[in-house]
């Protein structure tokens, strides 16, 4: 299967890791491993912040809260639209880590399971949505209310918000305790999403496989042959996954039976208001 990845190429292109480069000010490089005939899937970094959605990148410095902007690598395929970053340095991901291991309070009973194919399952991870009053979002015959925002996820939603522009007013927490909790195949689709609006991924805890899967790829006699694309996301790291991918990409978080630690994802969405 090519494959994207990410590895540490700092010292390549020569950013700093001594105090006061832009590790120690939150912002590390991103890590990119080539492989798998994978290149052309890849356009070429820019630095500074990404403003509409994975447009054209603005210089830095802008409303950046005084921190140096990151750098980018941007996905590109048939529809697929993402821009990659590490968001948090090591020492900062660690503390988000542990605040949201101690203050996110996850699902219990009917809410922690969902709907397939018209049976009822439970959830093979753990689940939590917070966000602004007055807002509802319903997947997998769930409808769900969210809890108000608490300062943890908050501080992740600012920063996304301070390189990219982009707000948001939602997010769904999904806590993988290990390699056998999973998420399959799926579209973030749903009808209370603001038309054309990015969805945020920030990533914390042990590094999974993501997959993206074209949607006339799928099936025992797919439309068409398109290659995976395949991502590790770092601890710490932000993958915006901008308009028009979820319309034409499916992507899941397969099992991987080796990975023993725990990981938590936030997804930030932008969620039309509930009318009245």
């Amino acid at each position: 299967m090519p494959s994207v990845s990410f590895v540490d190429v700092s010292v390549a292109r020569g950013w700093s890791t001594e105090p006061g480069g832009p590790r120690s000010r939150g912002h590390s490089p991103p890590r990119l491993c080539r492989g798998g005939g994978m290149d052309r899937f890849l356009v070429r970094p820019d630095s500074g912040d990404l403003r509409g959605g994975g447009e054209e990148p603005v210089p830095s410095g802008g409303a950046s809260g005084g921190q140096s902007s990151p750098s980018w690598q941007h996905l590109r395929a048939q529809g697929l639209n993402c821009d990659y970053t590490i968001l948090f340095g090591k020492a900062e991901a660690d503390e988000i880590f542990r605040e949201l291991e101690q203050e996110v309070e996850y699902f219990t009973g009917a809410l922690a399971k969902v709907q397939v194919f018209g049976k009822w399952h439970s959830v093979p991870r753990k689940q939590a949505t917070y966000g602004d009053a007055g807002l509802t979002y319903t997947f997998s015959g769930l409808t769900l209310t969210p809890k108000p925002w608490i300062p943890v996820l908050e501080r992740v939603r600012d920063r996304i918000f301070g390189v990219t522009g982009q707000t948001f007013n939602f997010v769904l927490i999904n806590r993988y305790k290990d390699g056998c909790d999973h998420i399959g195949e799926h579209r973030d689709d749903e009808r209370e999403l603001a038309p054309g609006s990015p969805i945020a991924s920030v990533s914390f805890g042990a590094c999974r496989d993501f997959l993206f899967r074209h949607k006339d790829s799928r099936g025992k006699t797919p439309r068409q042959t398109v290659e995976v694309v395949k991502l590790q996301l770092a601890h710490g790291s932000l993958l915006m996954m901008n308009h028009p991918t979820n319309t034409h990409w499916y992507h899941s978080l397969p099992i991987r039976k080796k990975v023993l630690a725990p990981r938590v994802n936030l997804t930030f969405r932008k969620i039309l208001p509930t009318k009245k």
